[in-house]
This record gives C-alpha cells, sequence and structure tokens, in this order.
C-alpha cells in the first residue's frame, strides 16, 4: 500500500523509476506458452511473436483499485438498501459475500468480476418486494457514480501508451454507463479507442467476443494485443481471444491465483511501460 501511495503522488517519472527486481520476480512466476485452444495461437513475450499494437485494460481492480473503490460504495449501497434494518443488511452482504466486519469483499464474492445483473440476483434474494430490472438499474447508476480510485496517475500512463501508436481499450462486466462515467470523473474520457461494458451488444468476460470487438474495430488481429486484468475472468477472456495475458495484483485476486493463467504479472498497471519496452520481438 505505501508503494502504491507514494507512486500515486509522483507522476509518470515516478512509475517508470521504479525497479526491475519486482517486476522480474512477477513475471518469473507466470508461465508463458502458446495455447492450442486459442482462437487466435498466441505468440507471448520473448518468443519472437509480432509487436504489441493494442493494450486492453479490465476497469475495476485494473485502473481503479478495486478495495478503494468498491468497498466503501458497497457498504453504502447496504445500509441504503436495509434503510436501517440490521438483519437485512446482514442478509444482503452474506448474499454478496461482503465480510461486514472487515468492510470489504470476501476473495470468492460473485460481486468481483461480475455483472450488475449477477449483483443484483444476488441480493434480490433477500428483497422479495423489489423487482431484478429496478435493482440492475439502481446499481448502475450507483456504480456510475462511485469515485474511483487509481493505483498511479492514469492520464501520463495512457498519454505514454498512445505515444508509443498502440491503440487503447476498457472493456468491463460494469455496464456501459457506469465505464463511461467512472472515465469521465477520472478526466480520462477520450483517451480509449474502445469501451465497452457487459451490456453494449459484445457479451461480458469470461467470453472471448468482447475483446475481440475491440479487434474488429481497430483492425488488430488478436495476438498483437494484450489484455490486463486482475481476476481470472479477464486472463481466461484472454485466453480464449488469443491475447496475451498480463495479471496485475490490484484487485483481489493473488499472485498465485493468478500466475498459472498468465503471461506475466505485475503489482499494477504502472509497471506496464517498462514491461513493454522489453517485449520486442526477436530479429
Amino acid at each position: 500500500m505505501g508503494a502504491i501511495g507514494s507512486l500515486a503522488e509522483g507522476g509518470l517519472g515516478g512509475f517508470l523509476a521504479v525497479g526491475e527486481d519486482s517486476l522480474r520476480m512477477c513475471e518469473s512466476l507466470a508461465p508463458r506458452k502458446v495455447s492450442s485452444h486459442s482462437a487466435v495461437a498466441r505468440l507471448g513475450p520473448g518468443q519472437g511473436g509480432m509487436t504489441i499494437k493494442g493494450v486492453l485494460f479490465d476497469k475495476d481492480g485494473t485502473l481503479f483499485e478495486f478495495g478503494a473503490t468498491w468497498n466503501a460504495w458497497c457498504l453504502e449501497i447496504l445500509a441504503e438498501l436495509s434503510a436501517g434494518n440490521e438483519g437485512l443488511r446482514r442478509d444482503l452482504a452474506n448474499a454478496v459475500l461482503f465480510d461486514l466486519g472487515a468492510g470489504r469483499f470476501r476473495p470468492d464474492s460473485p460481486v468481483i468480476a461480475g455483472t450488475n445483473r449477477q449483483a443484483a440476483e444476488c441480493l434480490l434474494t433477500c428483497l422479495p418486494g423489489m423487482s431484478l430490472i429496478a435493482l440492475e438499474e439502481f446499481l448502475a447508476r450507483r456504480a456510475a457514480a462511485a469515485v474511483p480510485v487509481p493505483p498511479v496517475p492514469l492520464a501520463p500512463l495512457l498519454d505514454d501508451l498512445r505515444g508509443r501508436g498502440l491503440g487503447l481499450g476498457v472493456i468491463t462486466n460494469d455496464s456501459e454507463v457506469g465505464a463511461f462515467g467512472q472515465l469521465e470523473a477520472a478526466g480520462l474520457y477520450g483517451l480509449f479507442d474502445f469501451v465497452a461494458g457487459f451490456d453494449s451488444g459484445h457479451g461480458a468476460k469470461p467470453d472471448a467476443a468482447p475483446l475481440l470487438a475491440f479487434c474488429d474495430k481497430l483492425d488488430l488481429l488478436p495476438a498483437s494485443v494484450v489484455m490486463v486484468g486482475d481476476s481470472l475472468h479477464d486472463l481466461h477472456a484472454a485466453e480464449r481471444a488469443g491475447m496475451i495475458r498480463v495479471g496485475v495484483l490490484t484487485g483481489p485476486a493473488t499472485q498465485a491465483e493468478l500466475a498459472p493463467h498468465a503471461d506475466a504479472i505485475l503489482p499494477h498497471i504502472g509497471y506496464l511501460p517498462e514491461w513493454l519496452g522489453r517485449q520486442a520481438p526477436a530479429s
């Protein structure tokens, strides 16, 4: 937490100046391999693969720290829905696997990588008088107003990536309105070439379809795109799409959980510029 906090105050130079030891340690635990099960065979980093031309980001837990953004938000939602009924508040928390004592989501919560519809379905088991559509719309509105907390200053990072000629996109299992609302609140509106939520018409992760929609729009081969995410949903979607899989540790999942499914593990997205600089195809 201290390292993340100090980097967040240091601008682009701060997170480009990080030492390589942590980066190499994380990457060493993630196997690199070409999958024969992907829609397009992946040529992984350091294997003489094609030049990286695009980067796709998950939103929650990747562009924005999951706990810092969503734990306090969830406490507010639980209080609002329970309207002072402590028993109902406990039931709602249990339904979404939120630890009230610790004030955070449990690592196995379906809400972490799920859609608003899935979160609403969990909560609805305790709210029989409310319709699923109304509850889903309520969650979408409140999520769009959540204050996102990035792990590093995002504008200089994204400017750096765009300056390398990379196409940039966001694929989230949040709603489209929630995604655009948070990106705008963070001052990032217009820095991405493609933004899709679960309701944008391309499906939701772990399906590959929304990732491939990014490739279709920018006319990129999946093997030339990096998918960066904090969850197995992100990495499985990248696997199915035939993309390079990069995990980050700013969500609830641990390095041990992500590493078997990733081509590289980074502490957070601030390490991307350095990592990308090391992925030039072999001559």
